[in-house]
């Protein structure tokens, strides 16, 4: 069991690594490349991938956050 949830964290932490970098900055980091913040591209308007992104972001560390707390109690 513990380590299902070990392999479970590992690729939870890379998804969230992975949205974290997608997210746009002041210089657009990796979203630029994608076209996620223009408003144009292949992932269509900004706005709402943005706020998908930022919803996908959040879900990712409230899971990763229960998973620390369940790996620390066992």
């Amino acid at each position: 069991m513990e380590t299902v949830l070990q392999l479970v964290q590992i690729a939870i932490s890379v998804v969230l690594i992975f949205l974290i970098l997608m997210h746009s900055g002041k210089d657009a980091g990796l979203s630029g490349a994608f076209g996620v913040g223009t408003g144009q591209g292949s992932l269509g308007g900004g706005s709402l991938v943005e706020r998908n992104l930022s919803r996908w972001t959040v879900a990712f560390a409230i899971l990763f956050v229960v998973n620390t707390i369940v790996l620390l109690k066992l």
